[in-house]
């Protein structure tokens, strides 16, 4: 089977990927023969990106109900439906301190827009667009779910407010989606790299011995292919270590 026969037109909508994670899983579902959505707040980004890697860019605001609604409405009239969501987007360190990697700053120093604009995207954005996605998958008999996590320890790293603790809550949420969702014919997967990856959250005063430890996005290729194809049929409620997968 060829590389652009694996997937035979699935059709995914990728949150948040216009760069990092979200951009590397949405080539890589592309390449596998996906049809594919991915998002940004940046309506100009999503189309520009999208049409570098063969998707359909739609402008949304995770974090707003109204957005989500229309954004998804937009996705299944692009596509003709929706067979996975890969609940991406997030904000990284960097917005709330840009020198996160060597001056941790204290949580009571985080400046409170900052907690909240985090945890409203990664928590309360995975929720909204899980939340108006995962009915139209039950009424079509069928859909996945799958929500970006990771590694435990970021979750609790000294300096890591509130990004540990978004991860920490969006995991939550994709176990008590799995748990609701257990039994239908929509199955739910957490997904995670293994370790920090290569992107845009890092900052630019990162010293080179930390730069060199650093994954390469591209590591969500091969997982989010699998998840997206029939060998994972029935798969649901797992956690996935892309650094561990083996598919």
């Amino acid at each position: 089977m060829g590389a652009r026969e694996v997937l035979n037109s699935t059709r995914v909508l990728v949150t948040g990927g216009t760069s990092g994670l979200g951009r590397a899983m949405a080539a890589a579902l592309s390449e596998a023969g996906a049809r594919v959505a991915l998002t940004s707040r940046d309506s100009a980004r999503a189309h520009e990106v999208a049409a570098q890697i063969g998707a359909v860019g739609v402008p949304m605001d995770v974090r707003d109900e109204q957005s989500v609604q229309t954004g998804v409405d937009a996705v299944y009239d692009a596509l003709g439906g929706l067979d996975v969501l890969v609940a991406n987007a997030g904000i990284g360190m960097r917005t709330v301190n840009p020198r996160f990697m060597t001056d941790p700053q204290p949580f009571w120093e985080v400046a409170p827009a900052g907690f909240r604009d985090v945890v409203e995207t990664k928590v309360t954005g995975t929720f909204l667009v899980a939340r108006a996605v995962a009915p139209r998958m039950l009424a079509a008999d069928g859909g996945r779910i799958v929500v970006i996590s990771m590694n435990e320890q970021t979750m609790t790293r000294r300096g890591f407010t509130p990004y540990g603790p978004s991860g920490a809550g969006v995991e939550a949420l994709a176990r008590v989606m799995a748990a609701d969702l257990a039994g239908t014919t929509v199955t739910v997967n957490l997904l995670l790299p293994g370790g920090a990856t290569a992107t845009g959250m890092i900052p630019d005063g990162t010293p080179g011995e930390v730069r060199d430890r650093l994954l390469d996005p591209g590591i969500m290729g091969p997982p989010i292919v699998w998840l997206c194809s029939d060998e994972s049929a029935g798969v649901h409620d797992q956690r996935i270590v892309a650094t561990e997968f083996r598919g």
